[in-house]
């Protein structure tokens, strides 16, 4: 066995897993630590003393600008998640003929979500994508009591008596994940391809007692301190009080040696490096991970969940390539909120001088003793005319520029963001700017949008739909039916995207008559992308009014049938007249030539068969006769073909 085995195998799982985490934890305060604390500040618009760019700074105010670019934009991505309600759809196998276990899915997923308020978990996960560039949520398994009131009859029959069913179900939600509490190896760029990701954060000392009372974690004591070296230097985390834990959740990859160390009984044979290499190779193997204050496993076991998938999504709110951490609203609008603050801090502080001007003064013309002090209704005793003793320092008034510049770093910060105020734009769309200025603006917006939706719907909500649907298939697969479904979200358009379909669909409306056939779909079209509480009646109540009357429809095909039969008839009529007059006039052409005939039987009745002259006419009225024939045998294939096509 090489050196390096020996080190594994005498390192232990706690002291492996906290040393990785320690050097995350080095790196993300490195690093994005102190840019997430002041992009927290300026979203909540709390003022710090770096704050001040100037000694004679007095001003703390913090324009709203990046705060209204959150919000919006947060409400963008909301509206367009979960505007339509259903924000996630099945598919079923093109095999499977029967789609009832879809629909069932279906509803049980979308009952356990509203149970577990799933969308206001998935609405603070986006809330920290926008304000720290990228959201993150755990995947909670948990067994819960839910409790439903019950009404039962007493033992007399005439009595109800008032009570609770309480029945124990499996739970899965998605809890929301600080940025800050979040450690990942930094040269990953997803969870999926690091070798481990932990989640490191203080817990209420209650919820550890109980999940050990529950058997879920291991009965240790959670507030023995580490003996080693790599853990003992930090102030923030050396001093532990009694209400509250720090808490390592750790999902990953570990040297498989560590886990059977941990897992076997120090009685037990040793366990070589060799006996445990998997089929592929590898010495590591997935786990969970639990440590209680960088020191006590709580939990250390094989990853258990049936896909070996990590309980952990996250999405960045923009893509930085090859990074795992994204870029937020707060950091796209940063330099512009910045340059906003200063520019209104002194504009405050000039108008201060203004209204309030210092002021200068004679002291050896001040009685003695005297406090100087500029207050309304304040006596001051001077020795002597008071304009000569006392005169204020005006600097002149607050030049109108200074409020101009304010609204262009205002539009900065909107430019840099790609969120604008839904109700302004509104009106802008609504004729108030120049059509192509307002498609190319609106256009651009909701391509940022759309890139955002996109990594949220990929990376977060259906990784998310997926693994919560593989919990309950494995822990409660009496109540939700196992297969290979496919999960797709249900987004649409956002609010501004809306706004500019509704006024284009408008405008469209007002070019075309009520009779045309499109113009019921056009209606409901903008209904579709109103925000009615209603708007699913009105839906439904245009489509009905859409689709034709069953017994009108039902009339005009018969009487459409009956025109059809009356046309037919009529042409039948036509061709058998066309028919007869070809007949006729074929029988009047061979008049002439029957005649003809005739006369040349009667001529050559009485002929000598001697006479040569005799016999050339004889032979001349044998060939017109046989032309005769042909041309009646002619006459009526026509007639005899005429009759066919008429009937």
């Amino acid at each position: 066995m090489s050196d390096e085995n020996e080190i594994l195998l005498e390192e232990s799982a706690e002291d492996w897993i906290m040393q990785k985490c320690d050097g995350w934890r080095d790196h993300f305060e490195s690093n994005y630590e102190q840019r997430f604390d002041e992009y927290n500040r300026l979203w909540r618009g709390i003022w710090a003393g770096e704050d001040s760019l100037r000694q004679s700074e007095r001003s703390r105010l913090i324009s709203p600008a990046l705060q209204q670019a959150v919000e919006s934009s947060v409400a963008e991505v909301e509206e367009a998640t979960f505007g339509r309600g259903q924000f996630f759809d099945i598919r079923d196998d093109v095999d499977d003929q029967d789609r009832g276990d879809v629909e069932y899915l279906r509803k049980q997923l979308t009952e356990e979500y509203s149970l577990n308020k799933t969308r206001q978990a998935i609405s603070e996960c986006i809330v920290n994508a926008a304000v720290f560039g990228t959201g993150i949520g755990e995947i909670v398994v948990q067994e819960k009591t839910r409790r439903v009131p019950s009404t039962q009859p007493a033992m007399d029959g005439q009595v109800a008596t008032f009570g609770v069913i309480e029945t124990k179900e499996v739970s899965c939600t998605v809890r929301p994940v600080l940025p800050q509490n979040f450690l990942i190896d930094p040269t990953a760029s997803s969870i999926e391809e690091a070798l481990g990701v932990a989640i490191d954060e203080y817990v209420p000392m209650h919820q550890v007692q109980q999940l050990i009372e529950e058997g879920v974690y291991e009965d240790v004591d959670i507030m023995a301190s580490s003996t080693h070296s790599f853990l003992e230097a930090q102030d923030d985390i050396d001093d532990y009080d009694e209400d509250r834990v720090r808490l390592t959740k750790y999902y990953g990859l570990i040297p498989r040696s560590m886990l059977e160390a941990y897992l076997y009984d120090e009685d037990e044979e040793e366990v070589s490096l060799s006996e445990t290499m998997t089929e592929n190779g590898s010495n590591y193997v997935e786990v969970v991970a639990v440590i209680a204050n960088g020191a006590n496993i709580l939990k250390l076991e094989e990853n258990p969940y049936m896909m070996q998938d990590r309980p952990v999504v996250a999405f960045p709110w923009d893509c930085v390539p090859s990074r795992f951490w994204g870029r937020g609203v707060c950091e796209k609008g940063y330099n512009s909120q910045k340059a906003l603050d200063t520019e209104l801090r002194a504009r405050i502080d000039a108008l201060a001088l203004t209204v309030h001007p210092m002021m200068a003064m004679d002291a050896s013309r001040m009685p003695r003793g005297a406090k100087m002090e500029v207050r309304p209704g304040k006596t001051i005793l001077t020795n002597g005319n008071p304009n000569e003793i006392l005169q204020p320092m005006n600097f002149g008034n607050v030049d109108n520029i200074t409020f101009n510049q304010a609204d262009h770093l205002q539009r900065m910060v909107q430019n840099a963001t790609g969120a604008v105020d839904s109700v302004g734009m509104a009106g802008v769309v609504n004729g108030q700017a120049a059509a192509g200025a307002v498609s190319m603006g609106l256009g651009a917006i909701i391509k940022r949008h759309k890139r955002t939706l996109i990594n949220f719907q990929e990376c977060f909500l259906i990784p998310f739909v997926q693994q919560s649907a593989w919990r309950y298939m494995q822990y409660h697969p009496d109540k939700f039916p196992t297969g290979d479904f496919k999960f797709v979200p249900s987004s649409s358009l956002g609010v501004i995207a809306r706004e500019y379909e509704v006024s284009q669909l408008v405008q469209l409306l007002q070019t075309m008559s009520p009779d045309t056939p499109m113009y019921p779909e056009l209606v409901k079209s903008v209904v579709d992308n109103m925000n009615l509480a209603n708007r699913e009646a009105l839906i439904a109540k245009l489509s009905e009014a859409s689709q034709p009357d069953p017994m009108a429809q039902e009339a005009a095909q018969i009487d459409n049938a009956q025109k059809q039969a009356y046309i037919a008839v009529l042409q039948g009529q036509a061709m058998e007249s066309q028919a007869r007059t070809a007949k006729v006039q074929l029988e009047t052409e061979l008049l002439p030539m029957e005649a003809e005939t005739d006369r040349l039987k009667v001529l050559t009745t009485n002929i000598n068969e001697g006479d040569a002259d005799e016999k050339e006419f004889l032979k001349r009225a044998k060939v017109a006769e046989l032309v005769l024939k042909e041309r009646e045998i002619e006459s009526k294939e026509a007639i005899v073909n005429k009759q066919m096509q008429s009937n």
